[in-house]
């Protein structure tokens, strides 16, 4: 039985398509739906902190998910080999949306590193070099994805870091400047206040041609034109036949808000900034009391109480921003 839920009292057009069609308009409103079918899940802020561990709690009530035929899914910022380490030890079988859905993979089969390239989205050679020099003059320090490359120059003093983020051997370069060939992912890594100011004027600057948002309060990142979580899960929603009514999805960034928007039941980290926040139907717990294996718990595990929880859970959304 499919049990439909009220729209929060101050619902308005909160993104994302109500038949799963990717090429539908972005602001159509998305009614929700119980059961939850489809779960899909940021990783950074949400799943893991500054340990990069996930907690026993989250990962019982994914394995649950899962036992009961709801499929979960990871969509992240991070290349897909570098979210893999987390996605095969919770079992998840769906694939894996990466680079902020500029590259999707299946999930690998035993004995293979990578899983099989789905959805590759890359930046123009001609557009990474404007950005590259766009972010330069302002104090930003930028460095290139490529496929499961991720690539930097040798001087960069925060190689080591990067390293250990993404788990990923560097290739070194002495400069960015003979870019030749597209590049999936740009990401400009500043001081907290010259990524959030830089962000209006990217989006700007590079209107239509480029993807630009935040993915982490020092992280600003750049990826082909029209590349979004939102995009990337109603792609997956559609592929596995899950009506995104029915589709959960939790982020606690501004790379987030699309894929938030667009599904039934949106949720939000309570670190969230505010128009990640206003557009999502449920804010989690915090990330150190695993507030995502709650709202599993709460809302695709409960049963019975289901409804129950999410009308008790659910808040009013101002839409979009």
């Amino acid at each position: 039985m499919v049990e439909a839920l009220p729209a929060p009292p101050s619902a308005v057009s909160a993104g994302g398509p109500t038949d799963s069609s990717a090429d539908a308009p972005v602001d159509a409103p998305v009614d929700a739906r119980l059961p939850i079918r489809l779960v899909v899940l940021d990783l950074d802020g949400t799943l893991i902190g500054e340990d990069f561990g996930i907690g026993p709690r989250t990962r019982s009530a994914v394995r649950k998910a899962l036992g009961r035929g709801v499929e979960v899914a990871i969509a992240t910022g991070r290349m897909p080999s570098s979210a893999m380490v987390f996605a095969g030890p919770l079992g998840l079988r769906a694939p894996l949306i990466g680079y902020q859905g500029a590259l999707i993979r299946t999930m690998p089969k035993p004995g293979r590193k990578l899983g099989r390239i789905l959805v590759h989205t890359p930046l123009s050679a001609a557009v990474a070099r404007e950005v590259i020099a766009w972010a330069r003059l302002r104090g930003l320090d930028p460095h290139l994805n490529h496929l499961e490359r991720f690539i930097i120059r040798a001087d960069d003093p925060m190689l080591d870091d990067y390293s250990r983020f993404t788990g990923a051997r560097a290739v070194l370069v002495p400069d960015y400047d003979a870019i030749d060939h597209p590049v999936t992912k740009i990401l400009a890594p500043g001081d907290e206040a010259v990524v959030a100011a830089a962000l209006a004027e990217g989006r700007r600057a590079f209107a239509g041609r480029a993807m630009v948002t935040i993915s982490h309060p020092r992280f600003l990142e750049f990826a082909a034109a029209g590349v979004s979580k939102g995009r990337a899960v109603r792609w997956l929603a559609r592929r596995l036949g899950v009506p995104l009514e029915q589709t959960m999805a939790i982020g606690d960034e501004r790379n987030d808000l699309d894929m938030i928007a667009a599904v039934g039941h949106g949720v939000a980290m309570p670190t969230a900034p505010s128009e990640v926040r206003s557009v999502a139907r449920y804010v989690a717990p915090p990330l150190e009391d695993e507030g995502a294996a709650q709202m599993i718990e709460a809302l695709v595990l409960a049963g019975r109480e289901a409804p129950a929880n999410a009308r008790r859970l659910g808040q009013p959304r101002s839409g979009a921003a």
